[in-house]
């Protein structure tokens, strides 16, 4: 019998590492990972529900996954994570071709429901929102080589009134330090240079281990002492418990890279209020203040949600004043996006669909204007760059891409090398690199002899 497995997994890096994790544990019972899907005999797809455009690519996803089973060697579909979670009833009565539903709780349970499936049956394993992965448990790493997300803490507490995330993932709660060490230094030795830690909210790592005190700066301080690892980035660092001892490790640490991922949501004190936010205007800003004085310049990264329930053209033009002074090295734009269970979702000054778009285009045309002034600004400085891939041109010379120690995997921009022949470059390599032109998005730079 085949044993040949095909996978999507769609949504977060979060959502990526609970992919990894299923896919160590087929692998262990003895299935061959295919990229191909018309000749995977079982499909699993991880799903995401977090806006509705999400929940719109899962649903379709789904659907296209489906139509294996017509023209493919598919026999099971499975659909996991978040969708299946909060919309487990309504998947199997509508898309009667999944074969089974697994929740954000139960991805260890994934041989099972292949189980089922074998036997004829459609499965629906959904287990108290509880769980989280340890070091121990097999993990097909689907990353680079060079580079891996680490999972530090599950689920989350803040309740911020646009999110469903609590309901689908549950209660926050970390991984042990030793455990987090534990993988890291595995990932070390299998050849992973770059580690991002990741967590629905990274600054509260520990909190709930250590009677509400974070503690991620001790987790910090245990893993750059793992030998191999090249380069640590923190994402997901909500303001709310960012310390003066934490800036002050991610500048002077020379393995924590300076890039700081502050999903601040909005600026205003009502939407902020409105939104459940934990901190007011005054923090932020004292907080990026004491960023931007720092010494070594710091990279700063924030994710910003435009038309929030009540939210007026002043509040908006606010925002964008908020924006244009603080001057974001790079910047997620979102479109409010009413979802059912949500606090906000049953607001009743839901702003119409045409005016988000407008604000949202018009945020983003500031903010595209700040990042080339920005990288701009970094022509003639020396960095460190990651080599991602190396493409041979029509006329022979070879042109290098990566990242810059400051460009999050999969989320800014690049980096190019021109005419990098002879350099003996590698994927996977860190380099010195000096900016040599600055754009939007991306930067072509030249390596330091």
């Amino acid at each position: 019998m085949s044993k040949k497995l095909g996978y999507v997994s769609l949504g977060c890096a979060k959502n990526l590492v609970d992919t990894e994790i299923m896919l160590g544990a087929l692998k262990a019972n003895d299935y061959e990972i295919t990229d191909n899907l018309e000749e995977a005999e079982i499909i699993i797809v991880n799903t995401c529900t977090f806006i509705e455009k999400a929940k719109a690519e899962s649903v379709n996803t789904i659907l296209e996954m489906a139509e294996f089973k017509k023209f493919g060697a598919c026999r099971g579909l499975i659909v996991a994570g978040c969708l299946s979670q909060q919309y487990q009833e309504e998947l199997f009565k509508e898309i009667p071709e999944i074969d089974a539903l697994i929740g954000t709780g139960s991805w260890n349970r994934i041989m099972e429901a292949i189980d089922a499936i074998n036997e004829g049956h459609r499965a629906c394993i959904m287990d108290s929102i509880t769980n989280i992965y340890n070091e121990r448990m097999p993990r097909m790493q689907t990353t680079p080589t060079y580079s891996a997300y680490v999972k530090i803490a599950e689920g989350c507490d803040n309740g911020c009134t646009f999110c469903i995330i609590p309901k689908v993932r549950g209660s926050y709660r970390s991984r042990t330090i030793e455990s987090i060490v534990e993988e890291v230094q595995r990932l070390a030795d299998m050849g992973v240079k770059e580690i991002n830690l990741i967590a629905q909210d990274t600054t509260s790592y520990g909190s709930d281990l250590n009677n509400g005190k974070p503690m991620l700066v001790d987790l910090l301080r245990e893993l750059v002492k793992v030998d191999g690892i090249q380069w640590f980035r923190l994402l997901y660092l909500y303001p709310k418990y960012f310390t003066d001892d934490l800036l002050d490790f991610i500048v002077q640490e020379p393995k924590i890279c300076n890039y700081i991922d502050l999903p601040l949501q909005h600026i205003n004190d009502d939407i902020l209020r409105r939104m459940n936010r934990k901190d007011r205007k005054a923090d932020i800003v004292t907080l990026l203040q004491k960023v931007r004085a720092k010494a070594d310049h710091v990279t700063l990264r924030t994710s910003i949600i435009v038309g929030f329930p009540g939210e007026t053209d002043e509040q908006f033009e606010e925002l964008c004043e908020f924006v244009k002074e603080v001057r974001f090295d790079n910047m997620g734009v979102f479109t409010y996006s009413q979802e059912d269970g949500t606090p906000a979702g049953a607001m009743a000054d839901q702003i119409p669909e045409e005016v988000k778009e407008d604000r949202y285009h018009t945020l983003m045309a500031i903010q595209a204007a700040i990042s080339e002034e920005n990288n701009r600004d970094l022509e003639g400085t020396h960095q460190q760059a990651i080599v991602e891939e190396i493409d041979e041109a029509e006329d022979g010379t070879l042109l290098a891409k990566g990242r810059l120690s400051t460009q999050a995997p999969d989320v800014d921009g690049n980096m190019y090398i021109e005419n990098c022949q002879g350099e003996g470059l590698e994927v996977g390599d860190i380099v010195p690199v000096t900016v040599v032109q600055g754009f939007s998005y991306d930067v072509v730079v030249e390596l330091d002899k």
